[in-house]
């Protein structure tokens, strides 16, 4: 039986990541060859160029993207909020702050390592969209990676210097080459592609096609 790959980039920013995020996890454990899919996670940054030391509320900060008033914004982000808890998830978006998520990329890339992936992709996500957690402050991206499993220590050592870094850069740059511009993004088996928000239905059917594609 060969294995089929799905390639996924996301960003730890990205509100609609966390919805994608749930949506695969329950399109893989309803798949029947589940044990044949082989799940690698990639690092994309919506905004690369953000300061590292900065934290914008995200009403703010989408209002300046989309041109309008923080409070247009907060409607706008509030049917994202709605989506979120059709999937069972709790978004607090009035105490979100938007920050440069290239530190806890490589937190992601160290998480992998070490098996933990999962964890920690989850911990980060869960910590931006509900507990207003600045996701580029040192001694946070500490905690959460502590709480999700990995030793803090290993995990401030990262941060303090620049472990990691050319593979979030790796990741970004290959998402350049490959067409990718927004997130969630899937790659099934380097064939298939789809972004953004998918029911877990068309994602478990694109698992199938895949899967039988390669097993014929």
């Amino acid at each position: 039986m060969e294995k089929i790959s799905v390639d996924i980039w996301s960003d730890i920013i990205c509100l609609w990541c966390p919805i994608g995020k749930t949506q695969f996890d329950a399109a893989l454990a309803a798949f029947p060859n589940r044990d044949s899919v082989i799940v690698r996670h990639h690092s994309f940054q919506l905004d690369p160029a953000m300061p590292q030391l900065s934290s914008t509320p995200l009403f703010e900060r989408a209002a300046q993207d989309m041109g309008t008033t923080p409070a247009n914004a907060a409607r706008v982000l509030g049917q994202v909020a709605a989506i979120a808890a059709r999937v069972g998830l709790e978004y607090r978006l009035e105490s979100v702050k938007v920050a440069n998520s290239f530190d806890a990329h490589r937190l992601v890339h160290l998480a992998t390592d070490h098996g933990r992936t999962e964890e920690v992709r989850g911990r980060l996500m869960r910590a931006f969209t509900t507990e207003g957690a600045v996701i580029s402050d040192r001694n946070t991206l500490v905690r959460l990676a502590e709480e999700a499993g990995l030793d803090p220590q290993e995990a401030a050592a990262v941060l303090d210097g620049d472990k990691y870094a050319d593979a979030v850069r790796a990741d970004q740059e290959l998402a350049h080459r490959l067409g990718v511009t927004g997130v969630p993004t899937y790659i099934v088996d380097g064939s298939y592609i789809t972004s953004g928000s998918k029911d877990p239905e068309e994602l478990s059917r694109m698992l199938d096609q895949a899967w039988r594609k390669k097993n014929a």
